[in-house]
């Protein structure tokens, strides 16, 4: 795979997967979440949990482009801060569709 190509793969990922958790009322977009064996809304704990274990996994993903393509750098605590921070700019869009938009009751 070709450096450009795994950088718009790896963003395209990270765009999908931190929305994933918004988007959806089933725990990683594949169990449902249920609260005393009735099925239930997630609660926002539960989303950003699921923000979080999803950006490490993207972080791995891209890890194994990384390593795929030549040398792994060390990276210090600044670049997981940012690239945390990133990831939850990416997030942004499913928590203003999931909190913040007023819907009409039909």
């Amino acid at each position: 795979m070709k450096q450009t190509l795994a950088i718009y793969v790896l963003i395209l990922l990270a765009l999908v997967t931190a929305n994933l958790p918004f988007l959806s009322e089933r725990v990683f977009g594949a169990v449902a979440f249920r609260r005393d064996g009735a099925p239930a809304g997630k609660p926002f704990w539960l989303r950003l949990v699921e923000v979080l274990v999803l950006y490490l996994v993207v972080g791995g993903i891209g890890l194994g482009f990384e390593a795929s393509l030549g040398n792994v750098f060390p990276q210090g605590w600044q670049f997981y801060a940012i690239t945390l921070t990133l990831y939850l700019v990416l997030a942004y869009p499913g928590f203003v569709y999931r909190y913040l938009f007023k819907r009409t009751a039909r």
